[in-house]
């Protein structure tokens, strides 16, 4: 652990062309080595240069498709033995899809879900595994306030969302005492590539200031950060808010 609380050794970015990836990965690159996993890993050129000029000693690619369930642990796996144990993860993948789209097409509700749940719950599984062996490491999840309480306008990604904090929470609880720490971010809308064209919702964030939060609450050891913070009590009155307005409220 290093002497902050956040720890020490190889940084995995799951994810390698996330904004918000990137942006943590710059903060916390500085004499360590980080792994950039992500789909078409030989063109990841610019992102390996701007985390080397952050200060990391090395900078690796590694190919990963969320999707394939099915090669996570033996991926992860190989990763976390070839530089001498991964010491933080984070899970920076995943897809807002097409809401309209979903509504009428099953295999893209399906295709949502499965990137923003599904292969959540592969990893995080895996991860956990490899870390409670080792007894150290930190995982950083990112859910959403679209799972707090799930909207009309979105509810198919907010479901899964909805589904990944209920999952993570509970990994969260069962690595307790274990010397693994699980840190579970709550940001609102963020303004960003993935965000292009749409009208940001009132206490919107950019993947500068949830970067921000990231290594606060692992320099805490938080369990859970709301980003900004007014998202919390706003959603504790949300609630409270009647099904019949509710369902009217934008994304």
């Amino acid at each position: 652990m290093g002497s902050e609380g956040i720890a020490t050794g190889p940084l995995l970015v799951l994810g390698g062309r996330s904004e918000i990836g990137l942006e943590v990965a710059r903060r916390l690159a500085s004499g360590r080595t980080v792994i950039l996993a992500a789909r078409r890993s030989d063109e990841l050129d610019a992102e390996v240069a701007e985390v080397r000029a952050a200060g990391a000693t090395a900078v690796h690619t590694v190919e990963f498709d969320a999707d394939d369930t099915a090669s996570h642990p033996a991926l992860l796996e190989k990763i976390d033995a070839e530089h001498g144990g991964i010491g933080i993860a984070v899970l920076a993948f995943g897809i807002l899809g097409d809401q309209a789209r979903a509504e009428q097409d099953p295999a893209h509700a399906l295709a949502m879900v499965h990137t923003d749940y599904v292969a959540q719950i592969s990893v995080l599984t895996t991860l956990a595994n490899v870390m409670r062996a080792r007894g150290a490491g930190q995982i950083v999840v990112f859910s959403s306030v679209a799972g707090a309480r799930v909207r009309r306008a979105n509810y198919v990604y907010g479901s899964a969302k909805a589904g990944l904090d209920g999952f993570a929470t509970g990994l969260s609880d069962a690595l307790y005492s274990s010397g693994v720490h699980l840190l579970l971010l709550r940001p609102g809308f963020v303004i960003g590539h993935m965000t292009v064209g749409m009208d940001p919702a009132p206490l919107s964030s950019t993947p500068d200031q949830v970067a921000d939060a990231v290594v606060r609450g692992l320099r805490r050891r938080a369990g859970v950060i709301w980003q900004p913070r007014a998202l919390r009590p706003a959603y504790v009155v949300a609630r409270f808010v009647p099904q019949s307005i509710w369902r009217r409220l934008p994304r």
